[in-house]
């Protein structure tokens, strides 16, 4: 029986092991070219999810605050005072209130206790799932008068009916839910209502200063009836459209609002403690 003759020249099969070889090798050292010419900034945000994952991050950071869109705001400022060094010290002394009120404007340290009251009408805000959408309505912004708790108006979620004085069932129920956080604050209330420019040829359902008045007038009888008390109430005005919280388009919807602000003044009756 004829035997079948192998070509003399056929393949090797350590050709072949020798070609993946290189081929890893290759990969091994362009791997190695990659990591020598690292981003320092982007392995510094990888080791910090590394460190939030592993619960090692030391960094503190507050709940967010609604914005007008909806979002978070930026990170809460904590008060903060220059002490020389020589006035500093390991131990803690109970402040002399009653010296302050003669020493100008007292420190109240009301910065922190904003922080808190955000933080909690947060809270209740998200106790509320049935309400959630209307969430994105409130703004929360420290200023220069206190923390301002704006009720906005946005395109397709408005607060109030056009032309009415009355805010609808979803704004009443929000009201209601944050006014047990109000009622807990010490600082007494200022409620403003401001309303949008109309477009050049367009007339208003309402007179804008009579309108904003009332509204204003309706959030403080809701929050009285929640069971803020009335001498809590400082002040209730209607501005019209004479103060845009765009002023760069007074035509926007977000410019109908109702502010609720926690005025940044010292209670009365902290100026009368005395400590041991």
């Amino acid at each position: 029986m004829a035997k079948k003759k192998r070509g003399a020249h056929g393949g090797h099969g350590w050709f072949v092991t020798f070609a993946d070889l290189m081929a890893l090798l290759m990969s091994f050292f362009v791997m190695i070219a990659a990591y020598s010419t690292q981003d320092q900034k982007k392995m510094q945000a990888v080791a910090g999810s590394m460190r939030d994952a592993f619960g090692v991050n030391k960094e503190s950071r507050f709940a967010g605050i609604i914005e007008k869109d909806g979002l978070p705001t930026a990170n809460f400022v904590k008060h903060k005072r220059d002490i020389p060094p020589e006035q500093s010290t390991d131990h803690t002394n109970p402040p002399d209130v009653e010296g302050t009120a003669d020493d100008g404007a007292p420190d109240t340290g009301m910065p922190e206790a904003y922080g808190l009251a955000a933080a909690s009408l947060r809270q209740a805000l998200q106790d509320m799932p049935e309400i959630a959408e209307a969430s994105k309505n409130i703004m929360v912004t420290p200023t220069a008068k206190g923390l301002d708790i704006a009720i906005v108006d946005q395109d397709g979620a408005s607060m109030f009916p056009d032309g009415s004085s009355r805010p609808n069932d979803r704004t009443r129920r929000l009201l209601e839910r944050l006014a047990p956080t109000l009622r807990k604050m010490p600082n007494r209330i200022a409620i403003a209502g401001f309303t949008a420019s109309e477009r050049p040829g367009a007339r208003p359902a309402a007179p804008p200063w009579e309108l904003s008045a009332n509204r204003a007038i309706s959030v403080r009888e809701i929050l009285a009836g929640s069971g803020v008390p009335d001498d809590r109430f400082a002040s209730v005005t209607g501005k019209a459209d004479t103060e845009p919280l765009f002023p760069d388009n007074p035509f926007l919807a977000a410019n109908r609002r109702v502010t609720v602000t926690l005025l940044s003044e010292a209670p009365v009756v902290s100026r009368k403690m005395k400590f041991p």
